[in-house]
């Protein structure tokens, strides 16, 4: 019995293709007659929503602003952002008199203006010389932090003239 099931086997394995490497394929967008627009590059079903997208949908929804999320704020900007913009958030953090360039003033007008989304945005996906901050701050920290940023507008009470870098 053994024989013939090693036999099999061996007569099995030696059917099968050794260099299974170079099966033919298509490119992504090479031509293809097989499908009607003539490529192989296929759009997605309408409504379809990538894993990604859906996580990003998730998080770019504001959450209300409670005092318990802008105090969370304040401690994740004492964390990531106080090194370059300061504790008031006019862009003279200790990494400025390092040699490090200036970084904005979150006082400027154009900055009061933006919406808190602004702000999001850039924590997530950084900004000029920002880098990105998206792997080390949560979503909902980002929205903390984006809050917090407006109370720190808000406070301050300085000319604009004075938040100059």
């Amino acid at each position: 019995m053994k024989r013939w099931l090693l036999l099999f086997l061996l007569l099995a394995s030696a059917g099968c293709d050794q260099n299974m490497v170079q099966q033919p394929r298509y490119d992504p967008y090479e031509a293809a007659e097989l499908f009607d627009r003539g490529m192989v590059f296929r759009h997605p079903p309408q409504g379809t929503i990538a894993r990604e997208d859906l996580i990003r949908m998730r998080a770019a929804k504001q959450p209300p602003m409670t005092l318990a999320l802008l105090e969370r704020g304040r401690e994740r900007y004492a964390i990531y952002c106080i090194v370059c913009h300061g504790p008031e958030g006019r862009g003279d953090g200790p990494v400025v008199e390092r040699g490090f360039p200036h970084p904005p003033s979150l006082l400027e007008p154009r900055l009061r203006d933006a919406p808190a989304a602004h702000f999001y945005d850039v924590i997530s996906n950084g900004y000029g010389i920002m880098y990105s901050y998206a792997d080390r701050v949560s979503p909902q920290d980002r929205w903390a932090m984006a809050g917090y940023i407006r109370v720190l507008q808000e406070a301050s009470d300085a000319p604009v003239g004075d938040h100059a870098r």
